[in-house]
């Protein structure tokens, strides 16, 4: 970042660069503004670097692997009422950009701070999203880059048509990969206790058998801590 920022401060017209910045930014928040004023619950819609991205319908495959991530993760945090999980639909706003991430968690400390009305949301502990051709580059690029600098713990991507996970933490500023899962266990290192099989994100029956298991793991035991089959 200082390296970065060197040549600016060394130039006679760094008053200019800032007052131009300033004035971008400005014209940015009116418009983010908006964005917000005008945004419907039937949209689903980010703002990003200044943008608004529409998105388009998604498919069924992404669906229907983001219902069953979504299932797994609900009924265990519930559960054990670790926080709360949300879908879709949550308005993330960050410094900069709002996203509407597939999947978010809230540990308890946050999930308590959380209001009935509230549709403006902070950075999660864990962010899942799904990728698709439209949005990958973004949930590598910008997305990634920005869900780190605002402190989310832990990031996943799902391949819905790979049918792979990739676990993502945060080291310093940036992420590191845990693991790119096609089988096996699936664990997370931010809801306590959540171990569930990797098929189990895209296979309706293991999903369905998965979530039967967590249902009946009693708090505090060895089922309760890993749901693995």
């Amino acid at each position: 970042m200082v390296e970065l920022l060197e040549p600016l401060v060394q130039s006679p017209k760094l008053p200019q660069y800032v007052a131009e910045l300033n004035r971008l930014l400005a014209a940015e928040q009116a418009a983010r503004e908006r964005f917000r004023d005008t945004l419907s619950p039937e949209q689903k819609a980010e703002f990003i670097a200044g943008q608004v991205l529409m998105h388009s319908p998604a498919r069924f495959r992404h669906t229907h692997v983001r219902q069953l991530l979504t299932l797994l993760m609900l009924a265990h945090v519930e559960r054990h009422q670790l926080g709360w999980v949300g879908s879709e639909k949550v308005l993330v706003a960050l410094t900069r950009n709002d996203f509407e991430p597939d999947i978010v968690f809230y540990g308890r400390d946050k999930a308590a701070a959380l209001r009935p009305d509230q549709t403006l949301f902070p950075p999660p502990d864990l962010v899942v999203e799904v990728l698709s051709e439209t949005t990958e580059a973004r949930d590598r690029g910008i997305k990634m880059e920005d869900y780190a600098a605002h402190g989310v713990a832990e990031y996943w991507l799902v391949d819905p048509d790979r049918e792979v996970v990739e676990l993502y933490d945060l080291e310093g500023e940036r992420y590191t990969l845990r693991a790119k899962q096609a089988d096996g266990t699936l664990r997370s290192r931010v809801i306590s206790g959540f171990a569930v099989p990797v098929r189990a994100v895209f296979d309706r029956a293991l999903n369905l058998e998965t979530l039967q298991r967590i249902a009946v793991a009693q708090p505090g035991s060895e089922q309760a801590r890993s749901s693995d089959v």
